[in-house]
């Protein structure tokens, strides 16, 4: 059963909330320090024990003090405010679950600010929440020396409801941070190793047409991985630009898909030399398209698999049929449970049974590219897998105004 005066103390003013009344005999109630008070006379110790703590984390042990105690004083300050606000039911569960969003458009806050700095000097996440759990303790632990009375019990309930949301804002900051310098890595990167990839295919290309005394096949080999590794580094590039929010970028022109894809096709069936790749065309292929990119989604669809499926043949479909162009990709193979279907298409993601001389190129971003560009033509990929095998589809609308 909640007390009367706990659940008063609960939606009042901190600053205000009513003594617990005595009965005759009892002890007269002794005068002390509420803990916002405390936080704010102890502020340079409580910082202090965390900068210490913050120390002892190998990313920070050779950082200086000021970086050490970062935004701390700042998220004291929120603390205690919040501790002196008055609050309702609804506001308390809400902040004890970290999901208080503040007020829009509002400056980021200091534990926002804290976790975007923690994750530029190298912390892990979980280090971070460290970070506010020895804050809660060294504050805690400073105040359990003073006599607890019902009232404390309800400061210290609103201390804890105050730390979760900082604990909720400094994670996600810290998230985005990371993905954003991932995707800065994963650009530089990139962009680096075309010059170097580059020199080395038009040299064994310039070997394949002037020398007699090395093997064709040996050059072959270095070309096709030359070309494989290009492939990943488009794929990369393109993953890299739409993660940083460029999205998927396409150039529309009037194109015959069953022309490019028989390209494609042909392309593939050298890169894949002991898969079986079967090629259809049914009906009108025509239509404004970005042929490089349906391309690229043909070749990720046909790698994907070769890579997860077993040794049947590769089934490739192009059908035309009213507004809409097809491509459906068939592999036999073990089927797919429909409920990890969707997390396919996130990037970053592979399957768990990828063919062993696979897994060191694959980068998980196939499907996810070929979703993107679906969805720049203004199409959708669609993903169907019994127990037989799986079909990967891409539905694309010939005109860019075909959907309207």
């Amino acid at each position: 059963m909640v007390q009367p005066w706990l659940a008063h103390s609960a939606i009042a003013p901190n600053a205000h909330t009513p003594r617990p009344t005595m009965s005759r005999g009892q002890v007269p109630y002794k005068a002390f320090m509420r803990l916002a008070d405390f936080i704010r006379a102890h502020s340079e110790t409580i910082v202090g024990e965390a900068a210490r703590y913050a120390r002892s984390l190998a990313p920070l042990a050779h950082e200086p003090e000021k970086t050490l105690r970062d935004h701390i004083p700042l998220i004291l300050d929120a603390i205690v405010l919040d501790l002196e606000s008055t609050q309702t039911r609804a506001q308390a569960r809400v902040k004890s679950l970290g999901q208080d969003a503040g007020v829009a458009g509002a400056p980021d806050s200091a534990a926002q600010t804290h976790g975007r700095l923690r994750a530029k000097s190298g912390l892990q996440m979980a280090q971070l929440v460290a970070e506010y759990r020895a804050l809660r303790a060294g504050v805690l632990r400073l105040w359990a020396d003073k006599e607890p009375d019902e009232v404390s019990v309800v400061d210290v309930i609103r201390f804890n409801e105050a730390i979760d949301q900082a604990v909720a804002e400094s994670v996600a900051f810290f998230s985005q941070e990371t993905d954003q310098l991932r995707n800065v890595f994963l650009g530089v990167l990139g962009h680096d190793l075309r010059g170097p990839l580059n020199a080395i295919l038009l040299t064994a290309e310039l070997i394949s047409r002037k020398t007699k005394d090395t093997p064709l096949s040996e050059v072959g080999v270095l070309i096709r991985s030359g070309r494989r590794m290009a492939s990943l580094l488009d794929t990369l590039l393109q993953y890299n630009r739409t993660a940083l929010g460029g999205g998927m970028t396409i150039h529309r022109e009037p194109t015959d898909l069953g022309d490019a894809c028989a390209s494609e096709i042909e392309v593939l069936r050298a890169a894949q030399p002991d898969s079986d790749i079967r090629f259809d065309v049914e009906g009108d292929a025509s239509g404004t398209f970005d042929a490089s990119a349906v391309r690229e989604a043909l070749g990720n669809l046909v790698n994907n698999a070769a890579a997860y499926g077993d040794d049947g043949p590769i089934s490739v479909r192009l059908i035309g049929h009213g507004t809409m162009v097809s491509l459906a990709v068939f592999n036999t193979g073990a089927q797919i449970p429909e409920a990890i279907v969707p997390a396919l298409f996130e990037a970053l993601q592979r399957g768990d049974d990828i063919r062993p001389d696979e897994h060191r190129t694959s980068l998980g971003l196939g499907l996810f590219i070929v979703q993107q560009i679906a969805q720049a033509h203004g199409g959708e990929v669609r993903c169907m897998s019994e127990s037989n095998g799986t079909t990967f589809e891409v539905l694309l609308p010939r005109n860019v105004d075909a959907r309207r």
